[in-house]
C-alpha cells in the first residue's frame, strides 16, 4: 500500500482539520486522489495489469461521488478541495 500511517496523518490533518477526522468529505477525497495518482503512475508502467485498472476505475467512481455530494450541499467547500488537488471536473 502506497499511503503509509503518516501520510495518512498528514492529509486528515490537513484537509479534515484534524487525525482523528478521517469521516470528512475532503480527507476522504484527498486520499482518493493520492491512491489515483500512485495507480495512474503504474498502470503507465504496467499497462496489462486489469486489475489495478478496475481498482482505479472503483476509485475514481468513488472520488466523483463525494465530489458530487459536496458540489450539491457545500458548493465553497468543493470549490476550494477542487482548487487544492488539482482535480479538474
Amino acid at each position: 500500500m502506497l499511503l503509509t500511517s503518516e501520510r495518512k496523518k498528514e492529509l486528515f490533518t490537513k484537509y479534515g482539520k484534524a487525525v482523528t477526522n478521517t469521516g470528512n468529505a475532503e480527507a476522504q477525497i484527498a486520499m482518493f486522489t493520492e491512491r489515483i495518482n500512485h495507480l495512474t503512475e503504474h498502470l503507465k508502467v504496467k499497462k496489462k495489469d486489469f486489475s489495478t485498472q478496475r481498482a482505479l476505475i472503483k476509485l475514481v467512481g468513488q472520488r466523483r461521488s463525494l465530489l458530487d455530494y459536496l458540489q450539491k450541499n457545500e458548493i465553497n467547500r468543493y470549490r476550494s478541495i477542487i482548487a487544492e488537488l488539482g482535480i479538474r471536473k
